[in-house]
């Protein structure tokens, strides 16, 4: 691989480091807003939630802006809203401060869940790229790991009541640095070719590599993918033509969320406190969470391209559908009287669960995403599934502490299910994409 494409991919995916340190972040903070602000569950579950409907707009309308300006000065303008969100989230002066510098930091994940991996997919050739769009779900993983490790250390320096603030506003050092390398990546050579700009687009691969080495021939396959002479990149997206990409999106986006990712991330101390741990205990879980999540991304990213998408997501499905079945007849069998070896069935369970979402879905989904629209609709496309995705996890996180209130054993119960719906969707459904061009997918899947 080339020293740019490298340097680009890496630099790209801080956007998934700051999108994974946003995410992880409030799972350390969660008692302290529930006192300071005086919320009751429901609003608990709101303030959660308040970043994840920030997500959902982000997603839902960085499409236009990225096909209008580039995927790299839209990266510039998501830098920006995580350094204001870090900044203000940590000095907000009530809850509503509070929620609004939030939404904010909402809006820069949800672009970025979009824009970083297709900005990757775009400038990779195709043997390279399963595995470097997943550096951005790497640094997904690197950027909750730098989260719980943070406030850990956080809380062990005794600050008090301003302890939270600190753990929201140290996301601000990472912000910045994300926008000052920016200045070092080129633009996609696939958005210069849309814009007409081939002389730039043929120095761009020229330093990025591609898949046979044929510079002439690759900007040949991307006009043809594009088809501008037939097809407009503002041509109506919901058509029957492209029924097939919209559908694995929807549906790998909906599963998931369905798993119960994002409760467990957002309130892994909350489970293992409800599992009978100490707080110190809980924090100190959170951060293996995050190192489980790190190892196994690794090993799927170097498999991907070899085994595929489709037999990971399998193993994955298999080790959700095990361990969130464990988790629920943990809670069914101890109920909220937990003893020492009912908590650590909960602990290793849990770790088997973020283990199996590390290694299939957490790792293929945002390849997958980047991997199976057409050119010209690549960036509606890739927001659309990121929009179900956040609206999906949006929901989980809301309801989460109001059914586990309810019944820990049933809430897990449900997501082993949804599992099992996600394991047949895989075997009869999903397209394998491993090793094929962007522009061969788009034909496998009967597009002109």
């Amino acid at each position: 691989m080339k020293k740019t494409l490298i340097l680009s991919t890496v630099v790209a995916a801080l956007g998934g480091l700051l999108f994974g340190f946003d995410t992880a972040v409030i799972s350390g903070t969660t008692q302290w807003l529930k006192s300071v602000f005086e919320l009751t569950p429901f609003q608990l579950g709101f303030t959660v939630a308040s970043a994840l409907i920030g997500t959902i707009i982000g997603a839902l309308f960085i499409g236009k802006p990225a096909d209008r300006y580039g995927r790299r000065y839209v990266l510039f303008g998501l830098a920006i809203l995580y350094f204001i969100s870090a900044l203000g989230s940590g000095m907000s002066w009530d809850w509503y401060s509070f929620l609004l510098f939030r939404f904010i930091g909402g809006l820069g994940v949800g672009g970025a869940s979009v824009v970083s991996p297709m900005y990757i997919a775009e400038i990779s050739p195709a043997r390279y790229r399963g595995r470097l769009v997943a550096v951005a779900q790497l640094n997904i993983v690197f950027g909750m790991v730098l989260a719980y490790f943070s406030n850990y250390m956080i809380a062990g320096l005794d600050l008090g009541v301003v302890e939270w603030r600190w753990m929201f506003g140290v996301e601000a050092v990472p912000a910045g640095l994300f926008f000052v390398l920016l200045f070092f990546n080129p633009r996609s050579p696939r958005w210069l070719v849309a814009k007409g700009f081939v002389d730039e687009a043929k120095l761009v691969l020229g330093k990025c590599g591609t898949k046979v080495g044929d510079i002439g021939n690759v900007i040949h396959e991307i006009r043809q993918s594009l088809d501008l002479e037939h097809h407009s990149i503002k041509e109506p997206f919901f058509t029957k033509k492209y029924r097939v990409p919209i559908m694995l999106a929807v549906t790998i986006a909906l599963f998931n969320q369905l798993s119960g990712i994002n409760a467990v991330l957002y309130y892994a101390p909350h489970i293992f406190k409800m599992a009978g741990f100490e707080k110190g205990a809980a924090l100190l879980n959170s951060m293996g969470i995050g190192g489980v999540i790190f190892i196994f991304t690794i090993a799927a990213m170097a498999v991907i391209d070899k085994i595929g998408r489709k037999k990971i997501m399998i193993v994955g499905s298999i080790g959700y559908i095990v361990s969130l079945g464990t988790i629920a007849w943990a809670f069914f069998t101890y109920g909220t009287e937990f003893s020492q070896a009912g908590g650590r069935v909960v602990l290793l369970s849990v770790f088997l669960f973020v283990a199996s979402h590390a290694f299939g879905q957490g790792t293929v989904i945002w390849v997958y995403l980047s991997e199976i629209f057409p050119n010209r609709v690549r960036a509606r496309g890739q927001s659309l599934g990121s929009t179900t995705h956040w609206i999906a996890a949006a929901v989980i996180s809301w309801t989460f502490p109001l059914i586990a209130e309810i019944s820990g054993g049933y809430t897990f119960a449900f997501y082993a299910v949804c599992m099992v719906g996600q394991l047949i969707w895989v075997l009869l459904v999903m397209r394998e994409t491993k090793g094929i061009s962007l522009e061969e997918i788009q034909k496998q899947m009967g597009i002109e």
